[in-house]
């Protein structure tokens, strides 16, 4: 492999130079304590707190409000099942069908010790049917759970309107921002938005850190025990060069937003204009003009987006598929399946998402060699019409 085309944004991120720079110290020289009482441990809290003060300035909130995590997935948990903690006499969860697998299965979890769960469903286009949602809603249940962003299509959900019908009902409601946060400009200190959750490596920061944003005065149980770490909300020792990485980060995205909704989206575009001129029978997942600015969903019909995936990887393009079958599973996605996307389009289905590192050259590279796969995939395919 000669090169590599990195066009899997939403499933990781290159950590960003700048943010390698600004953890390296603290992996080295700087390895304090950052609750300890000596300098040398005191320095670090500060450099803790900078970071903090740097996610906040990002998601347009208070640094008190931020929360650390280890990742996306803990941070839905915590809300989940901290928010539970709180109403014990609620029992009734409500979220989508094409949540990311973090809340679902937590959600599914939770429905065996009792609790019930009502999943809203989704159009063609991949949005929410919000008169369902208020539907669903009712005294009995204890927190709504909606993606901010879908991770596989990119389409945007109304948060901020569903946030404000909860709260005037009420309720609780978190939201998973992961594949939001850095993409599109947020201001929760604007919102009615109690719970939101990022991951450090959607936005060029390294695995393993994360952020739950708990609005003040926001009742939530703690969900790791031990510590006064974290305002006694979470216990253990810090994870200093994450954090201290998140923070850059997080930086780095603020800086960087108007590129993201520009020239990222214009590449995005391009790609999907080239395939959708050069690849027939095929067509974009996803509401059009309602998505993230990096995220391509395109189903190729007849054909397995495996095999897609696998002669794309000997040209060096990373992508990922929309289809489970990477996983061991002959199902299809079930965010598609939620859509309604045909069977023999679904298990074709290709998802490239972006960063502002990718540059003209890689979509050109895309487009150069993505024809000449699908048309000799088909050739191969039992199910391309003939006649």
């Amino acid at each position: 492999m000669t090169k590599v085309i990195y066009m899997d944004n939403n499933a990781t991120t290159r950590v960003a130079d700048e943010v390698v720079d600004e953890m390296l110290p603290y992996l080295r020289e700087q390895y304090g304590n950052p609750s300890s009482m000596h300098t040398f441990g005191g320095q670090i809290g500060r450099k803790v707190a900078r970071a903090r003060e740097q996610v906040a300035a990002l998601l347009g909130c208070e640094p008190d409000e931020i929360l650390f995590t280890s990742c996306g997935t803990e941070s839905d948990n915590t809300a989940i099942k901290g928010t539970l903690a709180m109403y014990p006499s609620r029992r009734k969860l409500v979220t989508t069908r094409v949540e990311h697998p973090a809340v679902l299965t937590t959600c599914r979890n939770v429905e065996r010790h009792g609790y019930s769960v009502s999943e809203i469903s989704v159009n063609r286009q991949g949005n929410l049917d919000i008169d369902e949602l208020g539907f669903r809603i009712d005294d009995n249940t204890a927190i709504v759970s909606v993606m901010y962003a879908n991770n596989e299509t990119g389409v945007i959900f109304p948060v901020e309107k569903i946030a404000e019908c909860v709260a005037a009902r009420g309720l609780v409601f978190h939201t998973d921002a992961v594949q939001a946060v850095g993409k599109i400009p947020l201001n929760l200190k604007n919102s009615a938005i109690p719970l939101l959750s990022l991951s450090g490596h959607k936005l060029h920061a390294p695995k393993g850190v994360g952020v739950l944003y708990v609005r003040r005065g926001t009742r939530l149980g703690a969900f790791i025990h031990g510590g006064h770490q974290e305002s006694g909300r979470r216990g253990g020792t810090e994870n200093v060069p994450g954090i201290i990485a998140l923070g850059k980060a997080c930086e780095l995205a603020l800086k960087h937003l108007e590129e993201e909704n520009t020239r990222v989206k214009l590449l995005r575009d391009k790609l999907e204009k080239g395939l959708l001129k050069s690849c027939p029978d095929c067509f974009i997942n996803g509401d059009s003009e309602n998505r993230l600015p990096n995220t391509a969903n395109i189903s190729f019909e007849y054909i397995e987006g495996e095999a897609i995936l696998m002669m794309l990887d000997q040209f060096g393009i990373c992508a990922s598929s929309g289809s489970a079958c990477t996983s061991g599973s002959l199902e299809p996605s079930h965010v598609l399946r939620a859509m309604g996307v045909p069977f023999t389009a679904a298990h074709g289905s290709i998802r490239f998402s972006l960063s502002r590192y990718n540059t003209d050259d890689d979509v050109d590279w895309v487009l150069e060699k993505m024809p000449g796969i699908i048309r000799r995939l088909r050739e191969l395919s039992p199910f391309v019409k003939t006649g």
